[in-house]
């Protein structure tokens, strides 16, 4: 049993602590808020995430390979959700961020229904590491609380990445270099979703 598990742990893992959007945002939230207030964010975007491997493992994933149009549609509306996002961290600077909020535990975990990348996770996670042998709904809880167990510590590690370098942002240019940075990266990634 510990030995099916493996595989599943090992990529939860590299899906949780790669560069991704929530990662990237997370990492601006710890630079902008600190490790407390980015917190909810944290928990939403985990919560969201398991919500959303747990539905996928139950069937939902199974729309997506009936109509694939559907995952295009979805892919096409993260991906501008991106854009607009990364042009909103491109513009801001750090004070005025600082005057704003992270993201609420609410906004987090409703995020996950326009990310790309999450609904990859998801859909691989229901298409290849569902367990044999159990039943539908034991296999999806077992395999988004997995998800769930590796997401947190991931995700904290991306806020507390922005936390450590937040000392050195004090110099509005380097706050507008690193908001510049993160705007490119969620550019990218959106970019990279449009393919």
């Amino acid at each position: 049993m510990w030995t099916d598990l493996l595989p599943l742990v090992t990529y939860c893992f590299v899906m949780s602590s790669t560069p991704g959007p929530n990662n990237v945002m997370l990492a601006s939230s710890g630079a902008m808020f600190g490790f407390r207030r980015a917190l909810p964010q944290i928990f939403g975007q985990n919560s969201g995430v398991a919500v959303q491997t747990f539905v996928t493992c139950l069937g939902l994933g199974s729309l997506f390979v009936a109509f694939p149009v559907l995952h295009q549609i979805l892919r096409i509306t993260g991906a501008l959700y991106l854009v607009f996002l990364a042009y909103k961290l491109s513009a801001s600077s750090l004070g005025e961020a600082r005057a704003s909020q992270p993201l609420s535990f609410a906004q987090a975990a409703l995020f996950q229904a326009v990310n790309p990348k999450s609904w990859v996770k998801a859909i691989t996670l229901a298409s290849v590491f569902m367990p044999v042998g159990l039943s539908a709904p034991v296999g999806a809880l077992l395999v988004a609380v997995v998800g769930l167990l590796i997401g947190f510590p991931s995700a904290s590690m991306w806020a507390l990445f922005g936390v450590a370098i937040r000392r050195l942002l004090t110099d509005p240019r380097k706050q507008r270099i690193f908001n510049l940075t993160m705007g490119a990266m969620l550019l990218v990634l959106a970019l990279s979703f449009l393919r």
